[in-house]
């Protein structure tokens, strides 16, 4: 070293104008550099203590502050869900607030950034420093102090260093791997001194323990340097401000080892949760496509397509089609019914869906309004909503509607029952007070409901009608009774079953409907035999019970010939004096033996391979099934008394029978009704942003046993849960339990108006659908069904709800929560009023 020391004061002597001015500058450049230094390390520490404030901060405003413990499983609790991934109504954040500095921080930086400064101020004292790097720096630090002085030197050194550089080729390769050294020193210590800092910041932030390590991880990555530090959190700033517009299933995954996704996801595991359909249960039980000899060969696809790509990948229009904001695909599909030349049997009015769903959406009325709330939109809607006055011209003196201002009206009358429904329904209570309105009868069938005044009214008797009328035969009247908070479906007495199960149906409800019931060997009385519960009702209240002209009296003897024929007992005839209108109540049998005693046998029994329960597209056939005998037997006992029957098993399923999820079917039953109960107590009566006093419609696309519809017995709702015709067939347990419901394919449009469901329901529905049809033309049926303002609840597989969700957005609705956990995830959304200004060349 003595020698080399020598050899380059030698070489500098020979080179430079004197040792002394040499002397000078050297000690100058040490000085001035460990002051360059101090300055560039105190800006580093500060550098690298922003940074973890800003990367702390961010990753507080994005993480869920909540306490990690064991769920109860299905538990959904709103408290744990991520601040930003709630949206409430009026659409407002909350954000965690940023935790100032304290004291005590300021004082551990300080001290270590000295410590950092003296050691390496003693490292300088005994290397030489890379000249071109050390100029740089001090050049850096002189131009901050003394720019014009320092200009002048910095020159004068440049000349210097340029002769030296040639004579320390060797010295400087050596200096230079002895810095990259110490400077790997400083840096683990920096490293550590981090560390510290924000192990303290971390334990006095209000952070859970899940969070802390989190944070250490993104400190380490980002102390490496004070040019990455600034990247790295302003990347991190940038990703936590997206993070805050809507909630991602990136972010729910971080959370993936919380409380949090159990019980947003109702739960994990099989001990007492309902997971997924297991296998065995697609070999016991039958769908309803397996049983309708005549069900419709459906269109296999995957995957989605659109005309033109927007930015979430769907482009929407208008449909353009004459019906206009009423438009139902299937019931006016104006193509097929060009060709049906034959209209005697109502064909024009049954199901005749495009090939293709329709992608396109439905326009809205012109001063469409949010739908008054329940109980007050029972007596009364905004005229613009349903701007049809037809009814109101017809059936004004009857007290059906009235147009009253900017309202339609009901008076709650009928045309059987002109001085109110509760009056009528009253009557029919004491002609018959086996009846027990609430009690033994619980769901009837309400045949030609007109505008559903009587079912409207039976809510206040415990009982749910199932109200039904074809499209258009008056006027609008089962958009009327949807927009008015009253169940009801477009279906018409054609040519093919109702889609309903056999022996559902409490009692079945005719009020002067024109239906000719005795005509064609009495097809369509048999129908209602086919869905009439043993030793259930049939009550039909028209002219031909209490009027003596021709027609009603040969009606007359034609009904009364039939009903007998059919063993239906004629329980009583009674006339109500206030109205002035009669009705015969029939009575069906529970036993086979008046079938066994027939002289003639017609009506025909049925054959034995006829399916009772079929009821998919399957054609009308004017003949009975008989009675069930066996007490096991579904039919041949009655329910038990509502409200008991809607969270009893029903005696008819059997324990050597797995349920839909594996367990054996009352087990199974009970275990799915507890698991809905605890999901909407403590997940969707607060934690998806839905105000529950707008809902009243609700629909539930894939109800299994009906679970979630009994979870909301004690509001002021109604369900209508939908069984699809490929899954387990289900729909008698939900009947059975005081529930009403429909077979439907989702592959197709639900016979229904446009905007008149409140909130929709689909529990792991759109992933089974997906592998027979594709997923745009659903959504269009979700957003062609639902209210604007009304809600949209999706639980599915999570990367389905990455897709629905993407849909949904394109649709412009309010996305109120996604979140996902492992495989599964939820999503809650609203619907606006948005719609494209464009139509579709053809719909």
């Amino acid at each position: 070293m003595a020698l080399g020391s020598k050899n380059r004061s030698g070489r500098r002597s020979s080179t430079s104008s004197g040792s002394y001015a040499s002397t000078i500058t050297m000690l100058l450049f040490i000085a001035l550099s460990a002051f360059g230094l101090y300055i560039l390390t105190s800006s580093s520490v500060r550098s690298q203590e922003s940074s973890v404030t800003r990367t702390t901060n961010a990753l507080s405003r994005s993480s869920t502050n909540t306490k990690q413990r064991d769920p109860p499983v299905f538990d959904d609790n709103p408290g744990d869900l991520p601040d930003d991934a709630i949206k409430a109504d009026n659409n407002e954040q909350h954000q965690q607030p940023i935790v100032e500095e304290q004291p005590k921080q300021d004082i551990q930086i300080s001290e270590e950034s000295n410590e950092t400064v003296e050691k390496q101020e003693d490292v300088a004292t005994e290397i030489n420093m890379n000249q071109e790097q050390s100029q740089e720096q001090t050049s850096e630090v002189e131009n901050r102090e003394n720019p014009e002085q320092n200009q002048q030197e910095t020159e004068a050194e440049k000349r210097e260093n340029t002769q030296q550089n040639e004579s320390e080729g060797e010295t400087k390769e050596n200096t230079q791997q002895e810095t990259e050294a110490e400077s790997g020193e400083s840096a683990e210590q920096e490293q550590h001194d981090s560390q510290v800092v924000n192990v303290e910041k971390a334990q006095q932030d209000a952070t859970t323990e899940e969070t802390q390590p989190e944070i250490q991880e993104v400190t380490n990555e980002e102390t490496t340097s004070t040019q990455s530090d600034n990247q790295e959190s302003q990347q991190s700033e940038n990703e936590s401000g997206s993070n805050q517009e809507t909630q991602t299933q990136q972010d729910a995954s971080t959370n993936s080892e919380g409380s949090t996704g159990d019980l947003i996801l109702g739960g994990t595991g099989d001990q007492n949760g309902i997971p997924k359909e297991s296998k065995e249960s697609k070999q016991a039980w039958s769908t309803q496509a397996d049983q309708s000899d005549n069900q419709k060969e459906r269109r296999k696809g995957d995957g989605v397509e659109s005309k033109d790509v927007s930015m979430y990948g769907y482009s929407w229009e208008l449909c353009n089609v004459t019906a206009g904001a009423d438009y139902i695909p299937c019931l006016d599909n104006e193509k097929a019914l060009k060709i049906i030349h034959n209209t005697g049997h109502y064909e024009h009015r049954e199901r005749h869906c495009p090939e293709e769903g329709p992608t396109c959406l439905v326009p809205m009325p012109e001063g469409y309004k949010q739908t008054i709330e329940w109980p007050q939109s029972r007596d009364k809607i905004w005229y613009h909503n349903v701007p049809h006055t037809k009814l109101a011209e017809v059936k004004g003196h009857q007290n059906w509607v009235k147009v009253t201002g900017e309202f339609l009206t009901f008076p709650g009358g009928g045309t059987q029952f002109i001085h109110g429904a509760l009056h009528y329904i009253d009557f029919i209570q004491k002609s018959v007070p086996n009846i027990a309105w609430g009690k033994r009868t619980r769901v009837i069938l309400d045949v030609g409901c007109g505008v559903a005044s009587f079912g409207g009214y039976l809510f206040e008797r415990d009982v749910l009608a199932m109200s039904f009328a074809p499209k258009d035969e008056h006027e609008a009247q089962v958009q009327f009774a949807l927009e008015r908070g009253i169940p009801a479906i477009s279906a018409v007495m054609g040519t093919q079953r109702l889609p309903f199960p056999s022996r559902v149906f409490d009692m079945v409800h005719c009020a002067r409907c024109r239906v000719p019931w005795h005509i064609e060997g009495g097809a369509l009385l048999l129908e209602l035999n086919r869905v009439l519960r043993p030793g259930g009702y049939f009550v039909w209240s028209a002219t031909p019970v209490y009027q003596k002209l021709p027609e009603d009296v040969e009606i007359w003897k034609a009904m009364s010939a039939l009903t007998i024929s059919m063993c239906w007992e004629l329980f009583t005839i009674k006339k109500d004096k206030l109205n002035s209108v009669g009705a015969a109540i029939y009575r069906k049998p529970m036993t086979n033996d008046c079938y066994e005693q027939r002289k003639h046998n017609k009506p025909p029994m049925c054959k034995n391979d006829d399916d009772a329960n079929a009821a998919w597209y399957v054609p009308l056939q004017a003949c009975m099934h008989r009675v069930p005998v066996d007490v096991a037997e579904r039919g041949a006992q009655w329910p038990q008394e509502w409200p008991v029957r809607a969270h009893t098993p029903p005696y008819w399923l059997n324990s050597s029978q797995k349920g839909i999820y594996g367990r054996p079917a009352p087990d199974d039953f009970s275990a799915d009704y507890e698991h809905w109960k605890r999901v909407v107590t403590k997940s969707y009566m607060s934690g998806l942003g839905i105000s529950w006093s707008n809902v009243r419609n609700v629909m539930d696309m894939r109800a299994v046993y009906g679970g979630f519809a009994a979870a909301l017995k004690d509001l002021k709702v109604w369900v209508m849960n939908v069984v699809n015709v490929d899954s387990p067939d289900t729909l008698p347990i939900i009947y059975e339990r005081g529930l009403f419901g429909i077979y439907h394919d989702w592959c197709e449009s639900f016979s229904t108006y446009p905007r008149t469901y409140d909130l929709l329901h689909a529990d792991h529905l759109f992933s089974k659908l997906k592998k027979r049809c594709k997923l745009e033309p659903v959504i269009a049926e979700v957003d062609r069904i639902v209210r604007p303002g009304g809600k949209f609840i999706v639980r599915d597989d999570a990367s389905i709800i990455g897709e629905v969700e993407n849909m949904l957005k394109s649709l412009h609705w309010e996305i109120h929560l996604a979140f996902s956990k492992d495989q599964d995830g939820i999503l809650s959304a609203q619907k606006t009023e948005w719609r494209p200004v464009t139509y579709s060349s053809s719909s």
